[in-house]
């Protein structure tokens, strides 16, 4: 790690502005695409080479390592840019990170809906977060350019998130229906499919037609929800930096724990009723901090310990509800998401996703 820091000390801090201004050399650009590239491999060809059932045990330790990798590069930023730098990244991390857990019971509602085996569901994932680090490089370099060129869009980023909070908020408790998504009707429409899975294939032939099986469509809507949640987290992150190199390493490997994350906590995603409240006050925070930013600059350290002590907050309050709902003999409630509008509801909201056949 020493031989790095005298070749990236070229890091600084721009006296007009309040986040770090990073001189990044290619190479650590090369090295970081290779280490996820390196890693996402790893995870396919070694780890989970051949379909199987995850089990929770499985999946917390799995979780554990790629938060403690995603927590590790932090230190390697410190030690090439400074803590300033550092303490950017892990306010992404963050935020990233906390966002992403509404998108894991987006996912158990996706499942749940088509039926997918737990030993097929990985696959889906592998490619869901691949599509997702290509959709966050998009949306980070085309944020960042916005800003240097565009400095109102700051206002409209801010707009934004308030906006997504009050959406969070507005869906709150509703459940989720994938089969009244207009995208997924328009592609079962154009795509010719069959309602059978051929194990853990997208594509497969029957009497002759390539046919698409249920597993494309729920990776179509996988997809679409990484859309969704870009829009929702890269101008949340921009609000504690500016750095495309920081923005997207923080997304990545947020982003690379997803898969291990969503096998961990699917099955408790009722268990976790107040987190909608919890990430909605997240983005409203940042959505304020955004809008105020050329007022007054919240530092990043204060920033971190306000989005961690609601995330803590709104966990801790979830587990003494369900504790207390338990002893009373009360049922969970079903898998809900803020982000129910990805996927269609129905306006009075009372068809069940376990209804479809």
């Amino acid at each position: 790690m020493r031989m790095i820091a005298p070749v990236l000390l070229a890091a600084e801090t721009s006296v007009n502005t309040t986040f770090a201004v990073l001189d990044v050399p290619s190479w650590a650009w090369a090295a970081l695409a290779g280490a996820i590239v390196v890693m996402l491999v790893a995870d396919l060809l070694i780890v989970h080479r051949k379909p199987h059932d995850v089990t929770m045990r499985a999946a917390i330790i799995e979780s554990a390592v790629w938060i403690s990798v995603g927590l590790a590069f932090g230190l390697v930023v410190a030690q090439a840019f400074g803590w300033a730098a550092a303490g950017e990244y892990y306010g992404g991390y963050l935020i990233e990170k906390s966002l992403s857990v509404d998108n894991v019971f987006v996912w158990a509602v996706i499942f749940g809906f088509f039926g997918v085996p737990n030993k097929y569901q990985f696959r889906v994932l592998f490619w869901g977060v691949f599509g997702a680090l290509v959709l966050r490089a998009i949306f980070i370099f085309a944020g960042v350019a916005l800003l240097e060129q565009f400095d109102w869009i700051l206002y409209v980023f801010g707009a934004i998130l308030l906006l997504t909070a009050y959406r969070m908020l507005k869906h709150k408790g509703q459940e989720a229906h994938p089969e009244n998504n207009p995208v997924l009707k328009l592609v079962q429409r154009i795509i010719p499919s069959t309602t059978e899975y051929d194990g853990q294939k997208f594509f497969t032939r029957r009497s002759g037609a390539l046919l698409a099986t249920p597993l494309f469509s729920v990776l179509i809507l996988i997809e679409l929800t990484d859309v969704v949640f870009a829009v929702d987290s890269v101008p949340a992150i921009l609000a504690v930096s500016r750095e495309p190199f920081i923005i997207f390493a923080s997304n990545a490997f947020a982003i690379l724990g997803l898969r291990a994350l969503y096998f961990a906590l699917a099955g408790m995603a009722g268990r976790f009723r107040y987190l909608d409240t919890g990430l909605a006050a997240i983005l409203a925070f940042v959505g304020v901090k955004m809008l105020l930013l050329e007022v007054y600059h919240l530092p990043i350290a204060a920033s971190v310990g306000i989005i961690a002590a609601i995330l803590t907050i709104a966990i801790v309050a979830s587990v003494r509800a369900d504790k207390r709902d338990r002893a009373a003999g009360i049922e969970l409630p079903p898998i809900t998401s803020s982000h129910a509008g990805i996927l269609g509801t129905d306006p009075d909201g009372a068809t069940s996703v376990g209804e479809h056949e």
